[in-house]
């Protein structure tokens, strides 16, 4: 009796602060779709279905306790479905080998890979003799070398000889799936060209939004030329094509990289600058300020303005989940609700889940919706506590240094966690530069377009250039500074689970237990220090093996799989790179019991490889010669991805990136659902018919 009522009285203290958690217990459906190791049938859904659909209906009827518990037993399966018919919506043709060949598509995409090359996305895409039921609805090329490219506007049809294959899987087990990004994107294979990309056509087909965003920038660039311009036609676009690799480095170096994202910063100044400066208007002309609904009329355009900026933008995932916070904030005004607050968070993060379920994975959603609710958290908690200094010109100072201050810390274990680095002057770097972008560059940013039909957008793109000047000179200078970064290990995956339940705790919880929330957190960071890296790795396509050493992960090779090994080091959280890891290789690799692995690459050396020294051979040669010690080969290898070696008294252990994955729609261990067809009802012929 007495725990049923201290969960009444538990309960009953947090009627109407309930609502917020509804997106959590959502996410929590979400993940465990994400977790299976199996794809989901018919009769699963069906399940979870029926399941969510009783319970949701007994919460409506059931009281103060068993309402919330009802709900619970009903959002969790809830988001299970979501996520698993996202999932079967995407579907889509993947390349099943490796091709070499014309490749034909119209472009839809624009950006730059990490090597600084430039990449295209095409769809309607033509592959030679290979049939259109397999042919990927999108491929993404990069173009290397010096090339003398076709103009490259979205829209138009291009061609050119590539090299495709299908999307990659982890690099190590546990690690990020590229291969369940690109299936939510319909990216059914990646590759490059090294010869020139031609017009197959020269009329644009369609994408008409994206030529404009494509003009748009070209204009800005044209106007500011250099990294200033670059950047502006980001800001303004979404385009970074223009940005170089050593901007990029600077930005993340400092904590600053996030300017580049058209995100929730660019779009709530945008839309708080459209609204503050029609509220001004409206009440500068009193014949309409006291007649019109100004705030509402105010919000409802600045709403508009702020759809137009999604669309120009090129409508990526965090523009569009900016877009829907600040338009959940915009109604609110309009409907004469408190437009900051935990609700609007909740709400905005159930639009977001609805429409994209494995946005929850993403460290843009993650790091999004941390800065967003620990902001409202803690200023409704210093508007609730009237903390608020009595000189008025200490008020945005304050607000500048609290909000920067508590944005870094929410959001700095989900950027260490995904990235294995922490600027430690980040803070410093947004105080002196996130000011600027709210008051000088984003209002010209918006003078500037309004200005360009009419051709006067110049001395706004002046302006514009010397805030983004400023910021650029304060990445590259502080980002010049002893230790400006540290190296982070890559935690267990338990930990930002945790972590994220402790905060929602202390965020959401009302009373004094909301404390409690601290023990999972403290977990997290207990369990992050006592995470432990695989001892041996080996890649995927078998032309890199790594071996952790007390000086780091040393590498059996110091050129090939780049992108390989800069993961594994910097999951490693040693700042090691791959030459100076490829020194620290002494050779055979010790797997317990006198046992011994050796990597061997080319045709030539696998042929001469003796197992006399070696009871495990990992070779990048796809069709190895038969040896009487194990070979491991890249056609292994494609069933079992990327391979953790633990060695041990009795014999290494050995697991697969495929063990930890399951077999999912996007490596190709299930296929996507058959409609559900039901036999059609005969009527039985009685005698005489």
């Amino acid at each position: 009796m007495r725990i049923t009522r201290g969960l009444w009285a538990a309960l009953a203290a947090q009627r109407g602060h309930l609502f917020p958690w509804v997106p959590v217990v959502l996410s929590i459906g979400i993940g465990m779709y994400f977790a299976l190791k199996w794809e989901p049938d018919w009769p699963h859904y069906l399940i979870l279905g029926g399941l969510a659909l009783t319970c949701g209906a007994c919460a409506t009827r059931a009281g103060i306790v068993l309402g919330p518990v009802f709900w619970l037993c009903a959002l969790v399966p809830a988001g299970t479905v979501l996520a698993g018919a996202r999932a079967q919506m995407q579907a889509a043709p993947v390349l099943e080998f490796r091709y070499y060949g014309p490749v034909e598509g119209r472009i839809v995409g624009i950006d730059r890979s990490a090597s600084d090359a430039v990449r295209l996305v095409l769809d309607r895409v033509r592959l030679d003799d290979v049939a259109t039921h397999r042919t990927p609805d999108r491929v993404r090329v990069a173009l290397h070398g010096q090339q003398g490219y076709a103009p490259l506007d979205p829209g138009r049809r291009v061609m050119m000889t590539a090299h495709l294959g299908p999307p990659g899987g982890p690099v190590e087990p546990g690690g990020f799936d590229f291969q369940r990004h690109a299936w939510f994107l319909k990216l059914g294979a990646v590759g490059y060209t090294r010869t020139p990309v031609l017009l197959a056509t020269e009329d644009r087909h369609g994408a008409w939004v994206a030529a404009a965003r494509r003009a748009l920038s070209q204009r800005v660039q044209a106007a500011l030329p250099g990294e200033r311009g670059a950047f502006a036609a980001v800001i303004m676009t979404g385009d970074r094509a223009g940005i170089s690799r050593e901007t990029l480095e600077a930005l993340r170096d400092t904590n600053l990289a996030h300017l580049l994202a058209i995100s929730g910063l660019h779009m709530g100044l945008l839309a708080g600058f459209v609204f503050s400066s029609l509220r001004l208007g409206f009440a500068a002309v009193p014949y309409l300020g006291l007649r019109l609904p100004a705030k509402k009329l105010s919000a409802g355009l600045a709403l508009l303005v702020a759809a137009g900026y999604l669309a120009l933008s090129g409508g990526n995932v965090a523009t569009e989940r900016a877009f829907v916070m600040v338009g959940v904030m915009l109604v609110a005004v309009m409907l004469n609700r408190r437009a900051l607050s935990l609700r609007s968070v909740a709400v905005a993060a159930l639009i977001v889940l609805g429409l994209r379920p494995e946005a929850l994975l993403s460290p843009g959603f993650q790091m999004s919706f941390a800065a967003t609710a620990a902001l409202v958290a803690v200023f409704g908690l210093i508007r609730d506590q009237d903390w608020q200094p009595r000189a008025k010109w200490l008020r945005p100072v304050l607000a500048v240094v609290v909000s920067s201050s508590v944005a870094g810390f929410a959001t700095a274990p989900v950027g260490a966690a995904h990235f294995n680095q922490i600027a430690h002057y980040g803070l410093i770097a947004n105080l002196v530069s996130v000011p600027l972008m709210g008051v000088m560059v984003m209002p010209a940013a918006v003078v500037a377009a309004l200005s360009m039909p009419l051709g006067l957008e110049a001395w706004p793109l002046w302006v514009m250039g010397l805030g983004l000047q400023w910021v650029l000179t304060v990445a590259h200078g502080v980002a010049a500074w002893e230790g400006a970064t540290g190296a982070i290990l890559a935690p267990d995956w338990r930990v930002l689970p945790l972590l994220a339940l402790g905060g929602l705790v202390v965020m959401l919880w009302q009373g004094r237990a909301r404390f409690a929330g601290l023990l999972p957190m403290l977990a997290a960071g207990l369990l992050w220090l006592q995470t432990e890296r695989p001892p041996i790795l080996i890649a995927d396509s078998g032309a890199l093996v790594g071996v952790m050493t007390p000086q780091g992960r040393a590498l059996s090779a110091a050129r090939g799989a780049g992108f390989v090994a800069d993961i594994w080091l910097e999951n490693d959280g040693n700042g090691l790179v791959q030459a100076s890891a490829a020194e620290l290789w002494t050779g055979p690799v010790p797997l317990g019991q006198g046992a011994y692995l050796i990597p061997v690459k080319g045709k030539r050396a696998v042929e001469a490889a003796s197992c006399d020294i070696a009871d495990i051979i990992v070779t990048n040669v796809p069709e190895a010669p038969k040896l009487p010690c194990r070979v491991i080969t890249p056609r292994a290898l494609r069933e079992t991805g990327a391979l953790a070696i633990w060695p041990g008294a009795e014999g290494p252990q050995i697991l697969s990136a495929r063990d930890l994955a399951g077999a999912r729609l996007w490596n190709g261990g299930a296929k996507p659902l058959k409609p559900l067809r039901f036999a059609a009802v005969v009527p039985r012929q009685t005698a005489g018919q």
